[in-house]
């Protein structure tokens, strides 16, 4: 049994973020009809690479889903999405302020036919303020909001986080907002309707960034693969590859610096506090550069980790795919599929009872 056992959802929307929250409420049970335009979702063509003529992209997003096509822009279409509508706990939509008024499937015109219908709703900017009307995607969000100028290295060209973290991360604060308004109509027997934009879950990744500019009246910068207020905590080169290092607090520290044979950095005053560290961070980063690059990533590893100061190499996808941890974790799921002999995607990254919530249905072909 899972949370959302006999719920239905309706899910009008494409790309990433829509499709996400849909793939998370269906994994928790809920029976999800992915809705598609005549000519399929848009990231059916995302590659290469495919995966039997089939985007992985698609692939990893859309488990769990039954499939219909209409084309909502007809009267036929928007006809027999009524039909489905007359049974759904939940529509899910991703358009354009507007775009669903001119149709007659906004929140308000909805709820007088179906007063318990659940409305969440993806936007690019929110429905208010003067960008509400453009188009937003992952990496102009990152760019627009901040992300890029504190990711990569000081002095180069502007880095994208490597995955479509502002994309999904909005889906699951959608899928959050759909369980909040679900819960709240126990309370008051009607539907709600729930929005979250791009540009917002940029802003709410930019958390501590924000009061870090109040407190200094200074833009944050970029630190390569560490984060500007804790040193040493980033990746170190070594012999043949990089490891990460994270020692987070001066005890940490002084174990650092016994394995590194340098306790002399302890009493050193640039290093003695970590707000010293941080200040003094590219003249220890290049000490220690100095030593780990002796070494190879296996000795560092055992080295570091043998004495208790948490470590780990810096992975490549197939790398990461022979963990043995990630084999222990589950997290791999597998099913029979029609085209590809052994399919598999990633499971939620929770557990109800000690047990993830299953892959029951592959995506839709």
């Amino acid at each position: 049994m899972w949370p959302l056992d006999g719920i239905r959802v309706v899910d009008l929307t494409q790309n990433v973020a829509g499709p996400y929250t849909a793939m998370i409420l269906a994994d928790l049970g809920a029976s999800v009809t992915k809705v598609e335009p005549p000519g399929g979702d848009a990231t059916r063509g995302w590659g290469p690479p495919f995966w039997e003529e089939a985007s992985p992209t698609f692939l990893a997003l859309n488990r769990n889903k039954a499939q219909v096509y209409l084309d909502i822009k007809t009267q036929e279409g928007i006809d027999q999405l009524h039909g489905l509508l007359q049974d759904a706990d939940v529509l899910l939509v991703s358009s354009r302020p507007g775009a669903m008024e001119r149709q007659g499937l906004d929140f308000e015109s909805l709820a007088e036919s179906y007063p318990r219908l659940i409305y969440g709703e993806v936007t690019a900017f929110g429905n208010h303020g003067p960008r509400r009307m453009e188009a937003g995607y992952d990496p102009l969000l990152q760019a627009m909001a901040g992300i890029m100028s504190v990711t990569g290295h000081e002095g180069q060209e502007p880095v994208r986080v490597g995955t479509s973290i502002i994309d999904m991360s909005t889906g699951m604060w959608l899928a959050l907002g759909v369980f909040g308004a679900l819960r709240l109509r126990e309370q008051t027997g009607r539907g709600h309707r729930i929005t979250s934009s791009l540009y917002e879950t940029t802003i709410a990744w930019m958390c501590y960034h924000i009061p870090a500019y109040w407190a200094s009246g200074v833009s944050p910068q970029r630190w390569g693969s560490g984060p500007a207020m804790i040193v040493p905590y980033e990746a170190f080169p070594t012999q043949d590859k990089w490891v990460v290092i994270a020692a987070g607090n001066d005890g940490l520290f002084h174990k650092l610096c016994g394995v590194l044979g340098r306790e002399e950095w302890i009493a050193d005053p640039r290093f003695v506090t970590n707000a010293e560290r941080v200040i003094h961070r590219n003249e220890l980063r290049a000490l220690i550069c100095d030593i780990t690059r002796h070494e190879s990533s296996a000795y560092w590893i055992e080295t570091l980790v043998k004495n208790g100061i948490p470590a780990s190499p810096v992975l490549n996808v197939a790398e990461m795919m022979k963990e043995p941890q990630l084999e222990a974790s589950g997290m791999i799921q597998s099913i029979g599929h029609s085209r590809i002999a052994d399919f598999k995607s990633v499971g939620l990254p929770l557990k109800i009872d000690d047990e993830r919530p299953p892959l029951r249905v592959p995506p839709p072909l």
